[in-house]
């Protein structure tokens, strides 16, 4: 234990130098860090990322319309559900959607047992009563059909909020789920919460559509296979398109802004299937206008010159260089399953921010300079030895923070003001243990030798159940419950480092130096 390899020591005093210095843009004002920002690459200046909490941003609480999404499941009941009573000849006079499922009045003599039959076959989780005359059915959801359907449309949309998020470049935003249909979305340090309410809005659901150039009015409003939607890049006018999607977002597997002949397009590439589609509908209908509709909206209505049949196309319009990128990050993501409501914004201010930094700083600094003293007074040069090796743990806990760009939060705090009171834990059992062996009377070398090999193991327990703790809690915990996780995890790692291996590297180069025939621990 007391002989320690050179690439140990060389390994030691190189972390320890790498952790003061990218530990260091941490120690400098906002005005320095606009300086570090012009140095050469390869030097440190990344800082901490501060939480909503400490440094101010948006509180977003969106709604899901979830009733949305169970009513256009009920019409594609319906419209799923007209060719098979037609195949199996089954006259009906009246087939509707109701709320969760839909109604339907068959003609007298219809086989009822084949209609329940077909229904059921439609979905097996469908409900499938028969009215008492005989005549008319409903076939609706159960409840627990629809209560996992709530719960997966949550998910789907938490999942590409995430998404679109992340694309964004905000830094660990909070998403959790509220209640029945509610989202929380927290977004620190964001400077433009209207691009992400915008982005955060739209459902995004994309599907290329032949426009019917001759389609009257009348019989748009007559349903059939055709519906009219308002175009985006004139605005006030209207365009028939088919009603029947030939290509659906879902095929889309990636999507980039770029720049075709000056101008901001959107290239996108289509999966194995969505481009033998895409080859066969623009060769067979070269000549015609392909509409590409967003959101109910026509953002573009090209006309085919060609058969596209490489999977990678573009869609075209009047676009800005901001909208494209916006357009890209949105059918990356995906389209979500339901729309979003924008329930509670609000902008949380930096003052609270500043004052809890503030407070974090107080206190940390008043439990270092505490535990400084007791250290000290207690054990004399070795506690010394151990202060040294504290200020070196804080450094390293900032430069591991600052490196993985985490977010530091209130609760985070606390858990580095834990970790300072901690970290000293292993020098108080060796030093401890040094004692007594000094009492046995055994020599310098021998006391510090059994100190630190017999104070290992339980070091090493009472580290490991810590960390196993915060393991926990990273992995089942959200929000503030992973910031803490988060850094008393990193602050066990660093502090069994300093505690362990720079203590003993201070204490061994003082005992080969001084060579003390006694130890006043």
């Amino acid at each position: 234990m007391l002989h320690i390899a050179r690439w140990k020591i060389i390994l030691i005093i190189t972390v320890c130098v790498l952790g003061v210095f990218y530990s260091a843009p941490n120690m400098v004002g906002a005005q320095a860090r606009s300086w570090l920002e012009t140095l050469p690459g390869w030097l440190p200046t990344k800082t901490v990322n501060l939480g909503l909490d400490l440094q101010g941003g948006s509180h977003l609480l969106l709604g899901v319309d979830v009733d949305t999404v169970i009513r256009e499941r009920s019409d594609d009941l319906v419209q799923t559900a007209r060719p098979e009573l037609r195949s199996a000849k089954i006259g009906y006079t009246r087939m509707v959607a109701i709320p969760g499922g839909m109604r339907l009045q068959v003609t007298q003599g219809a086989d009822m047992d084949q209609v329940k039959k077909i229904l059921r076959g439609l979905d097996n989780k469908l409900d499938v009563i028969v009215s008492e005359d005989g005549q008319t059915v409903e076939a609706t959801y159960t409840d627990i059909a629809l209560r996992e359907m709530r719960d997966q449309i949550i998910g789907q949309s938490i999942e590409i909020i995430r998404r679109r998020v992340d694309e964004t470049g905000t830094t660990e935003p909070i998403i959790q789920r509220q209640g029945d249909d509610r989202i929380i979305v927290q977004l620190p340090g964001v400077d433009d919460p209207e691009r992400i309410k915008d982005i955060l809005g739209q459902t995004a659901k994309l599907s290329f559509h032949l426009v019917d150039m001759g389609t009257s009015a009348r019989d748009v409003r007559s349903g059939g296979g055709t519906r009219v939607l308002p175009m985006v890049d004139q605005p006030g006018q209207t365009i028939a398109i088919q009603r029947h999607a030939l290509l659906t977002g879902e095929m889309l597997t990636n999507a980039q802004p770029a720049f075709d002949q000056g101008l901001p397009v959107v290239s996108f590439r289509l999966n194995g299937i969505g481009a033998k589609k895409f080859c066969t509908v623009t060769r067979d209908n070269v000549g015609k206008p392909f509409a590409i509709v967003l959101d109910d909206e026509v953002i573009s209505a090209p006309r085919i010159n060609g058969a596209i049949c490489g999977g990678a196309a573009i869609i075209t319009g009047q676009f800005s260089v901001q909208e494209t990128n916006d357009l890209s990050l949105l059918l990356r993501a995906g389209a979500l399953p339901a729309p979003l409501n924008i329930l509670e914004e609000r902008t949380v201010g930096p003052s609270l921010g500043a004052d809890s930094v503030e407070a974090g700083k107080i206190a940390s600094l008043v439990g270092m300079a505490l535990i400084v003293v007791f250290m000290a007074a207690s054990y004399g040069l070795f506690g010394v030895f151990a202060d040294i090796a504290l200020l070196v743990n804080v450094a390293l806990i900032l430069a591991l923070l600052s490196a993985l760009q985490a977010t530091l939060t209130l609760p985070g705090i606390a858990g580095i003001v834990l970790t300072v009171g901690m970290a000293v834990d292993a020098n108080v059992l060796i030093f401890e243990r040094i004692r007594e062996e000094v009492k046995q009377g055994r020599s310098a070398m021998s006391a510090i030798d059994s100190g630190y090999s017999r104070a290992m193991a339980t070091i090493i327990d009472s580290n490991l159940t810590t960390l196993i703790a915060a393991i926990i809690l990273f992995s089942f915990g959200t929000g503030p419950i992973k910031g803490f996780a988060v850094t008393l995890g990193i602050g066990i790692v660093t502090s069994f480092f300093s505690a362990i291996m720079v203590t003993r590297l201070m204490v061994l180069t003082w005992l080969k130096n001084k060579k003390p025939s006694e130890l006043k621990v």
